[in-house]
């Protein structure tokens, strides 16, 4: 005998009760999903965002900071790493080039950096995605997400932020977009990048050149004019070289690093977190399925007389059983297979806020221990799915004829 009408039968006779279920059980399976789907969608976007900066010398401190101040544009103070060490690291042989990165403007809330053309190449790997880079103290580059266009004139203001928190003290240069970068998938994207000796210039320090030399784009520096720097980006000539640069500016006047080195870090609270918030997902998880059990054991009590009439019409006790054992997975089924949707939307939705925030891109999606996580929810459910089904399996006939449906 086929089954499956009586259980199409048994879910229509309580839509409602059997939709509420259905909800619990995606709910449940939602969370998990999201969360997974999140912490790895994160740890590749911050991986992306950290790709082209090889190496990072800075002044002696957290290394974090540093890391969300340079690569990530958070507004934020560290020490500056002293004249006499922005010479040293640009003078090293063994590096392919190092650009000095400089702060404390914005456009409109977005941040300005100030650095050199060899970064900005280095970022668009050669080729921008429009237009060219700057060749004067006036021009600028900016991110693939700025909603400066190639051909327009702004002036910078001072501080990070919009005008109304920053004083609206308006810096009296202006300059012109001549080029765009690609996408980064990082804050980089909404950066407005200018000449590092302009953004010197208008905090009145130093240019990095004499004088009588005029405005000079980057290296070399002059070293009677040279200023400290937040950070600096270095592209060692090869791995062997990253290491030993690493090594050599690691003193009590400097610190160097890898970017990965901090992710790891970052990785570390972020697996702890989702350790502790899958615990928590597979509790809940658990707990529904068991409130999905005790529901279901309450209305096929209503039911009861119904399957009794069917064993006195010959239906085998088997046939009974696979009919409740079948109802249950369908419900726990389709609730797991909505909840992995569901999970990939919050998902989604929850990457687009991150990104509206930090302006670090999220990829979600869903892999396979999102859907690991669905399938063992599904598995419990049939496994629990035997209590009701062999409940009314060894139910008495006799018994469950004299019951009023």
């Amino acid at each position: 005998m086929n089954p499956l009408p009586m259980v199409l039968s048994t879910l229509r006779a309580d839509r409602r009760l059997n939709l509420m279920l259905v909800i619990l059980v995606m709910i449940a399976t939602a969370l998990g999903v999201a969360i997974i789907s999140q912490e790895r969608a994160l740890k590749q976007a911050s991986a992306r965002a950290v790709d082209k900066f090889d190496l990072i010398v800075a002044a002696p401190g957290s290394i974090t900071d540093v890391t969300l101040k340079s690569l990530f544009l958070r507004p934020g103070a560290v020490e500056l790493l002293k004249p006499e060490v922005v010479r040293q690291v640009v003078a090293e042989k063994r590096v392919a080039f190092a650009a000095p990165l400089a702060f404390g403007d914005s456009v409109n809330g977005d941040p300005v950096v100030g650095t050199t053309r060899d970064l900005v190449l280095h970022l668009a790997d050669g080729h921008l995605a429009e237009g060219r880079g700057f060749e004067n103290w006036e021009e600028a580059v900016v991110g693939q997400a700025s909603p400066l266009k190639v051909g327009d004139t702004f002036q910078t203001s001072h501080g990070h932020g919009p005008e109304e928190t920053t004083g609206g003290l308006v810096h009296a240069s202006r300059f012109t977009v001549v080029g765009r970068l690609p996408a980064q998938g990082s804050p980089w994207d909404r950066a407005v990048i200018i000449p590092v000796e302009q953004i010197w210039k208008l905090h009145n320090l130093p240019t990095g050149h004499a004088p009588e030399a005029g405005p000079v784009l980057g290296p070399p520096f002059d070293d009677a004019y040279l200023t400290g720097v937040p950070a600096m980006v270095v592209k060692p000539e090869n791995l062997a070289a990253a290491y030993g640069l690493r090594n050599l500016f690691r003193t009590e006047t400097s610190t160097a690093f890898f970017p990965a080195e901090v992710l790891v870090g970052l990785y570390q609270v972020l697996g702890d977190i989702r350790v502790m918030m899958t615990a928590l997902a597979a509790g809940t998880q658990a707990l529904v399925i068991a409130a999905v059990i005790a529901c279901v054991i309450v209305l096929l009590r209503v039911h009861r007389r119904r399957f009794a009439v069917l064993r006195a019409l010959g239906a085998p006790r088997a046939y009974v059983f696979a009919c409740i054992w079948l109802y249950v997975v369908t419900i726990v089924a389709t609730g797991a297979i909505a909840g992995l949707i569901l999970g990939f939307a919050g998902s989604y939705l929850a990457g687009l806020f991150v990104a509206s925030q930090t302006g670090v891109a999220l990829s979600p999606s869903i892999g396979l221990q999102e859907v690991s996580l669905a399938a063992v929810l599904v598995a419990t459910g049939c496994v629990f799915a035997l209590v009701p089904a062999v409940a009314l399996y060894r139910d008495r006939l006799d018994r469950a004829l004299q019951t009023i449906s």
